[in-house]
C-alpha cells in the first residue's frame, strides 16, 4: 500500500468533492468550535451524504466529553475518531464507542514518543504547539523530521504540521511516515480549502514510491 492522505477541516461541498475526486484516503470533520474549520454534526452529515463511498470519515475532537462524541455520532457516521486528550481519556473513548481511535501526538523530544502498548489504533503526529498558541494543534508548525526519522513506531501514524504540496514528499521520505495529514497547507485562507491544492497535495503523496 502506498502512502496515505488525510485532508482535514472539510467544511463545504467544494472541498468535500475535491477530496473525493483526488482519491484521498481520509477526510476530516473538525468538531471544535474555536477552529475556523468547525462544522456542526448536521453540517458534517450533509457533507458526508454527498458521496456514499470515497475517503473514510474522521471526526476530530478536542478534550471531548463522551456525550459530545455521542451527539456527533447520532447525526453522522464516522469511521475514525481523532482525539486531542491524554491517553487515559482516549482509551475511554475507544472502549465506549468501539471505533478506531487516533490520538493527536505533539512531539518535541524522544521522551514524547508513546508507549508501544497504548490502547489506540494510531497517531497524528505534529510539533508541540508554540508558546501562546490558541489551539492545542493544527498550528501549521513543522515537526522535527530528523527526530521522527528515529522513531520506530509500532502503530499507524500520519505526519502533520506545516505540510504543503511542495514539501510533503520530502517530509515523508525523511520521516518514513505512512502518510500525511493536511489542513491549512491546502487552503487559500484560514478555513477555505483550495481545490487545486488538495489535488496537488494528494498527487505529491501518491507519487512517492512505497
Amino acid at each position: 500500500m502506498g502512502r496515505q492522505v488525510k485532508i482535514c477541516g472539510i467544511n463545504n461541498g467544494e472541498s468535500f468533492d475535491a477530496a473525493v475526486a483526488a482519491r484521498a484516503d481520509y477526510l476530516g470533520f473538525v468538531f471544535y468550535p474555536p477552529s475556523p474549520r468547525y462544522v456542526t454534526p448536521a453540517q458534517a452529515q450533509n457533507l458526508s451524504a454527498r458521496h456514499a463511498g470515497g475517503p473514510l470519515r474522521v471526526g476530530l475532537f478536542v478534550t471531548p466529553q463522551i456525550t459530545d462524541i455521542a451527539a456527533v455520532l447520532s447525526a453522522v457516521k464516522l469511521d475514525v475518531l481523532q482525539i486531542y486528550a491524554d491517553p487515559g481519556a482516549v482509551a475511554s473513548v475507544r472502549a465506549t464507542f468501539g471505533l478506531p481511535v487516533w490520538r493527536q501526538l505533539g512531539v518535541a523530544a524522544a521522551t514524547d514518543f508513546p508507549d508501544d502498548d497504548e490502547m489506540v489504533e494510531g497517531y497524528v503526529v505534529e510539533a508541540k504547539p508554540p508558546a501562546g498558541a490558541s489551539r492545542p494543534g493544527g498550528n501549521a508548525t513543522l515537526a522535527d523530521w530528523a527526530l521522527l526519522a528515529g522513531w520506530r513506531a509500532t502503530k499507524f501514524w500520519l505526519l502533520a504540521g506545516g505540510l504543503r504540496p511542495d514539501n510533503v514528499a520530502a517530509a515523508l521520505r525523511q520521516t518514513n511516515a505512512p502518510g500525511a495529514d493536511v489542513s491549512s497547507g491546502v487552503e487559500s485562507a484560514p478555513g477555505e480549502k483550495s481545490v487545486e491544492l488538495i489535488g496537488s497535495f494528494t498527487r505529491a503523496v501518491k507519487l512517492i514510491a512505497s
